[in-house]
Order: structure tokens, then sequence, then C-alpha cells
């Protein structure tokens, strides 16, 4: 074993590396970022300028809060002698905060007339309570909320120090942005090294880096079984809003029924059409309530239209077990932890047969643009019903994929009974079809678009398909046996199928009726299609709606996607391809050489490439402009894109060792930085976009907290 001094020695650029790395982080988090400290440590801090005045627009409420009763006259002034660029909003004690006060409340400050740029702050976050404010005279601090708010500002006051401050959270993302500098560099030893899915230290590799995002996502959901409380909103005159959709399906369930143990009024049970809108916002007029904003309706009973397979998997045991429903925001997160891991490993498996020999930090960059590229990231911020289906879907479809892929070459060698194999082709294992297929056919009680997965395996399997079908014809194979596997594949597959077609079949008369038509929203969807004259632009929207950037923080805002008819369309920051542009790789399959295309697997990929097509033009014509719909082609545009990927990052080789970082050729090592550099862009804009106002389930109004916490980092 060598000793310590000859391994520091041995290691000294490297440690050297590190120890930099850390001292420049050191540096940026407490000068950088605590800027506002440094400038302001000779502040006055003059209690007498705690005196305000205030607006004829408001009006101290009896728990010191203040009411808007006029916006245009609604502010506070204090005196500033200019000893401090920063001035601080002081809070009402939380003891006497009403329910009322806002949690997030808009403010303009100007001294001496001077405005500067409007900000906000939080009540939840103590260092957006600082704001700027420059200059010696009158501050005047305009509160722009509409007339009747209630907020909770006892006072301003000027000349403030503002406070050292370290953020863990910021730490954390900076060392995660050198971590990555560090693998995906030109020179890192990570293009040296081979991928080796057999290896040991490898496997241990993969397991150490899962077993945080386990470990995060245990802690996050058990806080959230503790404390999560009904989701259902609902306003007078207006629809009831019920996030609980999963939660009623198990409950349903549970008794024995297929409809929803939800009241129906009288008035829409006896309405002649209850899906007209007009119909219903007569209704909601005259007080009738509740009516379930996008639930469906049908014969007098409320029923969800999501896939029931999630409800059956996770919320009835978890209601078996507690007698309370599974918060969906605790499910989410589960079936996207599941999804990922099963997504990463089908990526290795597919390199593994695409390019054997993959250096790690090639792998690394194409499991992270595979993740990137699936929308994996917006389905695990929007943690309600409408994510359930998609991360369900996304685990079941990676895991039988992978199933799949596994099956020419399982793992261990299985027994004769369980290898299916006709003269011509490779045998396959039975029990790798068997499971792959029954996993990809589950999605007709989650996702159903993702079932379409299973035509992948027609150019997968085609080897076998072609010499079963030609051994039968020659009279080389017997017909039982060829047919084997697939009665194998139909067999697994009917397993979810039947029951779920018969609950279909149930509720709606039909088995493949999921109820979308009976849905209550916007308009009448049993009638509905989206317009001709719509499709071409929501099918560039979908992939190349640009970026919108702007000079405040996040930067990143709402891409306006005007249509020529009125059809769905959730605001969305950009088109799949502009949000992660390495996807455009994908377009460049059917144009390498057939060597290049990735071996075996290079119909199947490109059969990805068309089914991806083929959904994008689907969801359109069926669904509209929805930011979550991209999860449903995403990642199938994600593997097509890997040989081209690959071709681009490929390392030459010299025998079988990869070639040393000196070799490489500069062009090389500028290509590999800058795949590196367009990924880590896609990554930033991906967290950027959590963070963009007026996006659904605005991070603004649901953790105003995390969001000014956030916002006060980049305070000028």
């Amino acid at each position: 074993m060598p000793h310590l001094p000859s391994l520091l020695s041995s290691h000294r650029r490297a440690i050297f590396t590190a120890l930099a790395a850390l001292l420049a982080i050191l540096l940026v988090e407490c000068v950088a970022f605590n800027l506002p400290y440094w400038r302001t440590r000779g502040a006055s801090t003059d209690s007498a300028a705690y005196e305000n005045t205030l607006g004829a627009g408001l009006e101290r409420t009896d728990d010191g809060m203040l009411r808007i009763t006029d916006p245009t006259a609604a502010w506070l002034e204090v005196k500033a002698d200019g000893s401090s660029d920063y001035a601080r909003i002081d809070l009402v004690s939380s003891a006497n905060a009403s329910d009322d006060a806002l949690s997030t409340v808009h403010i303009r400050a100007s001294v001496n007339g001077a405005s500067t740029a409007a900000t906000s702050f939080s009540s939840q976050s103590e260092r957006s309570l600082f704001f700027r404010a420059h200059g010696a005279g009158t501050l005047r601090v305009s509160i722009e909320e509409p007339k009747g708010s209630i907020v909770p500002i006892r006072a301003v006051r000027a000349n403030v120090h503002v406070p050292f401050s370290v953020s863990p959270l910021r730490v954390a993302i900076m060392l995660a942005i050198l971590a990555a500098v560090a693998c995906w560099r030109p020179g890192s030893k990570l293009w040296r090294i081979r991928l080796d899915p057999s290896s040991r230290a490898q496997r241990l590799a993969f397991a150490a880096l899962v077993a945080p995002c386990a470990l995060a996502t245990a802690i996050f959901c058990i806080r959230q079984l503790g404390g999560s409380t009904a989701l259902v909103f609902h306003e007078q005159g207006g629809y009831t809003y019920d996030f609980d959709q999963y939660g009623h399906i198990a409950n349903a369930l549970l008794h024995g029924h297929t409809w929803l143990d939800l009241d129906v009024p009288q008035e829409l049970a006896h309405a002649a059409n209850p899906y007209d809108p007009a119909t219903r916002s007569r209704l909601l007029a005259e007080g009738v309530s509740p009516i379930y904003w996008d639930y469906a309706y049908k014969d007098g009973h409320w029923y969800s239209y999501f896939g029931v397979l999630p409800a059956v998997l996770l919320y009835m045991p978890y209601q078996l077990l507690t007698g309370r429903m599974l918060p969906t925001s605790a499910a989410v997160p589960t079936l996207m932890l599941f999804a990922l891991i099963f997504l990463a490993l089908l990526v290795i498996r597919l390199i593994e047969r695409i390019a054997p020999g993959t250096s790690l930090a090639a792998t690394s960059i194409a499991v992270c643009a595979t993740i990137l590229g699936s929308d994996a990231v917006y389905l695990l911020f929007r943690r309600n019903f409408y994510s359930v289906p998609f991360a369900a879907s996304m685990a079941l479809t990676s895991l039988g994929l992978w199933l799949w892929l596994g099956a020419q070459t399982p793992r261990r060698p299985l027994r004769a009974a369980g290898i299916w194999h006709v003269p011509g082709a490779p045998g396959l294992s039975l029990p790798h079809l068997g499971l792959g297929a029954l996993c990809i056919a589950a999605n007709f009680g989650c996702r159903p678009t993702f079932c379409l997965a299973a035509l992948l395996g027609i150019a997968l399997f085609w080897p076998q398909i072609r010499a079963a079908a030609t051994g039968v014809l020659s009279g080389r194979a017997p017909w039982r046996k060829a047919v084997q596997a697939p009665a194998v594949v139909l067999g697994a597959a009917l397993v979810p199928v039947v029951p779920l077609m018969a609950y279909n079949a149930a509720r709606f008369g039909s088995p493949f009726d999921f109820g979308n038509a009976y849905q209550l929203t916007v308009t009448d969807m049993t009638h509905f299609h989206t317009p001709l004259v719509d499709a071409l632009p929501v099918i560039g929207y979908y992939l190349f709606l640009p970026l919108h950037f702007i000079a405040r923080f996040p930067w990143v805002a709402l891409s306006p996607t005007p249509m020529p008819e009125w059809v769905f369309a959730e605001p969305m920051v950009g088109g799949l391809i502009t949000l992660c542009p390495l996807l455009l790789l994908a377009f460049a399959l059917p144009f390498l050489k057939r060597g290049s295309r990735g071996g075996g697997c290079g119909p199947t990929l490109l059969s990805a490439l068309a089914l991806a097509m083929v959904i994008v033009v689907f969801d359109a014509m069926s669904a509209g402009l929805g930011w979550r719909y991209m999860a449903d082609f995403g990642w199938l545009l994600s593997l097509a894109a890997l040989p081209g990927l690959l071709r681009v990052l490929s390392e030459p080789s010299r025998g079988d060792e990869l070639v040393g970082d000196d070799t490489i050729s500069l062009p090389r090592r500028l290509l590999r930085a800058v795949i590196a550099l367009v990924l880590l862009w896609s990554a930033l804009i991906a967290v950027l976009s959590l963070f963009t106002v007026g996006r659904q389930d605005n991070l603004i109004g649901n953790n105003p907290g995390l969001f000014h916490d956030v916002l006060s980092w980049f305070v000028p």
C-alpha cells in the first residue's frame, strides 16, 4: 500500500486543482454574493429613520397590517442619509399576521423621485426583505398591489446594514457546476475510461450517484406525507378544482365501483347538455356547486379520464395501510425516481449496443442529455395528478425497453427452456421478452401514447421475426416453435390490458374509451377537434418555439404562441429542441452511414425518430399545445439522437485503450467542449424555467420563499 507522501505527490496536480476550485467557490460565496454586506458595513443604521409617512392610499388594520385603499397613493416614505445603498422591509410579527395577508408583495422604490426597477419580496424569505435604495433624501416605497390587498409591512427602514449570508443551496449549485466541468472537460480522465456495465466498480459508482437522489426523494416524500392537506379549491360562482383525482380513484375502487365518490349537483344531472360551456357558465352563475374542473362526467357520475394503474399500484396500498389518501406530491417524485433510473440504464444498454467501448464521459453526457430531452424536469416540477401518468409511463417504458434490449444477451445464462431460438438468428430470453411486453403494455393504464413503444420491438427483433417466418415457410422450423416468442409477448401484454379494457367498458361502454371526451373544461370536448389550420403552428411550437429572454431574474420568460384559431395552449418557455439543442442530432440519424447508426439498433432508433414525429402530429391534433405532452415524444428523440451524439463525441482508439488526452486533436477538444457547454446551457435553461413567472404552477405562487431566496442572490 503506497505511503501517504507518495500518494499526495502522485496526485499533487489533482489536489491543487480541487483546492483552487474550492477556494474559488469560497471567494464567490463570501465576496461576490455578499457584496451588499461589504458595501454596507459603514451604514449608519439610523434608528430615527424608522418613522414612516403613509400615503393616503394605505390604512392600518387592527393587527398592524396595511390595507390598500387607493393603489395610486399606496406608499411609505422615510428619510435616507445615503450611508447605505440598501433599505429593508420590517414585517408585522408572524404571531399577529393575518391569513389574508399577501405572501408575495410587489414594490418599487425611489429616492428623491428617481425610481429603481420594480421588485418583490416574500414574508417567507428574510433575504428578500433587503432592496436597493441608492442616495440620500426621501425614500418612497410604492406598493404595487390591487385595491383591498393586505400586506404584512410594519415599516420601511433606510440606512441598513445587510447581514453576511452563506447559502448551502448556492454552494451546492456551484459544486455541481464544477463537478460537471471536471467530468466533461476535454482533458478529463473519464474520456480515457471505457464503459463496462459488467465492471463492479462502475456499478458501484452508478449506485453512488443514484443513492443521494433516492435519499433526497425519500426525505421529500416523507415530508409530503406528514404535512399534506386536501387539495380542493373553490371560488363562489366558479369551478371546483380538486387535485386529488388519483386518491378519489383509489377510494372508488376500494369501495367496489368505478365512479368517483363525489357529489353531483341535481341541476347538472338534469341539464340537457352538461358539456355545453354556456350551460355550465349559467349553472355556475346561479351558484350551482360543485362542478369539478377537468373531471369526466357521464350519466350522473364523476370519473377520471387519467390512467388507473398508478392508483392501483401506489394509491390503493397506501390508503389501505394508512386510511388516508396518498399525496400526489409524494407519488410523482417516487415514480420519477424510478423513471430516471430506468431511463439511465436504458441509455447505458443502448450505448453498449451502439458503440461498445464508449468513454464514461461521453456516456454521462448522453445520459444527461436524454434526461433533459425527456421533459423530466417539467414532470418533477409539476407534482400534481397531470404528471402522474407521464411519470409512470416513462418508468414502465424505459424498464420494458431495457428488458427487451437485454433479451438477446441476458446477463446470466438461463435454462434452455427460457431461451427461444430459431435457425438464422440469435436466441432470445423469453423472461426478458415477457416482462418487457408486460411493462410496455401496462402503459394502457397510464399514458396510452407510450404503448406505441411496442412498435420499436418490430425493428429490434426483426432478425428473429424474419428467421422465424423463413423457417416456417421452408419447413426448417416447426410453427409451434416459431410462435412461442410471439405468444409469450402477446400473453404478457394481455395480462394488464384485458382488465384495463374491462374497466373502460364498465365506465364508458367501450374498451378503448378512456373518457377524454367527457371532461368538463373550457369547451365541449364531445365535439371539439383541433382546427386543421392550427396543426402546423402547434407542431412548430412543440419543436422550435424560440426562447424569450428578459433583463431581470429569471431572465427566461414565457414565449408567445399565437394561433389562427382557438386551441388549448399551455404557457411555455420554449420548444423541445430549443430547450435541448442536442436533440437536433436525432435528425442527422438517417444521413449517417449504416455502420454509424447504432449497429444492430440502427433500425430501432430510426423507428424511434419516425414514431416521435408521428406522436408530435398526434398530440398536436388531439391535445393542442401542452408542455407536459413533450414527454410523449421527447424520450424518443433523445434516443434517436444517441448515434449522432456519440459520433460527435467519439474518441479514436488504439488497441484496447482509449487514446490519451495528449494525442487528442485540437478540433476534437473544442468539439467536446462545445457539446459540454451546450448541455450545461440546456441544464441552466431548465433550472431558470422553474422560476419563470406566469407558467402553470409558477414557483413565485407555490413556493414564494424559495423563489425570493434565489431572487435575492442577484440583487444588484
